[in-house]
């Protein structure tokens, strides 16, 4: 039997009881060696719900970069932002995402009322109010579109900085911790887009 989509349900809700508009939000690149990470948030538009979309994780590149398009197109109102590498090491990686994604829905350019935010980490001084929900990326499809946004603009970027470090091949793992990459890390060393407080770095360092 196919795997349930994610549905529309709790933002249908809300907006019944006169909450909206209902922002979705997810970030992606918590775990690689290098790159930022990166969060983003959407604010779906009922009558153009895109059809399709999933968990990012769930999809082709082909597919995730198909329905981003869609996304951008049929949205009220679309919004990344990032936290740094360097940010991340003076931070730490929890500290790094929440902080993203603040400046995800500080950044929209319509205001939302609310905000489902995928897992169970609510970050705080939100500019709205809000609620997590685990695995959230499966079950509401503005938490999907949101992890979409997110992979997509992430995964470009990182092929944009391959374009200046090619030795570390970005554009291939995204700066997780393949074989290729821990042994260009091995040879060449850290780039200045490398988390240095992430094993192998911390564990040179100590």
């Amino acid at each position: 039997m196919p795997q349930a989509l994610p549905h529309f349900r709790r933002e249908r809700k809300l907006a019944e009881s006169d909450v909206w508009p209902v922002a979705g939000m997810d970030e992606v690149g918590r775990g690689p060696l290098a790159g930022p990470v990166a969060a983003a948030a959407v604010i779906l538009d009922p009558q153009r719900l895109p059809k399709g979309v999933n968990d990012s994780k769930m999809l082709e590149r082909e597919e995730r970069e198909e329905l981003y398009e869609t996304i951008l197109e049929r949205s009220i109102a679309v919004a990344v932002a990032f936290a740094s590498a360097a940010e991340i090491d003076r931070i730490n990686i929890r500290q790094a995402s929440l902080l993203a994604m603040r400046r995800a829905l500080a950044a929209l350019a319509v205001s939302p009322r609310y905000v489902l935010i995928d897992g169970n980490d609510l970050p705080a001084a939100l500019c709205c109010d809000g609620e997590t929900i685990i695995d959230g990326d499966a079950k509401s499809i503005s938490i999907a579109a949101a992890s979409i946004v997110a992979k997509v603009t992430r995964d470009r970027l990182m092929r944009r900085l391959c374009s200046l470090y090619p030795v570390y091949g970005f554009s291939r793992h995204v700066g997780y911790s393949t074989e290729e990459h821990l042994a260009a890390i091995a040879k060449h060393g850290p780039c200045p887009y490398h988390r240095l407080s992430f094993s192998p770095f911390r564990i040179a360092a100590e």
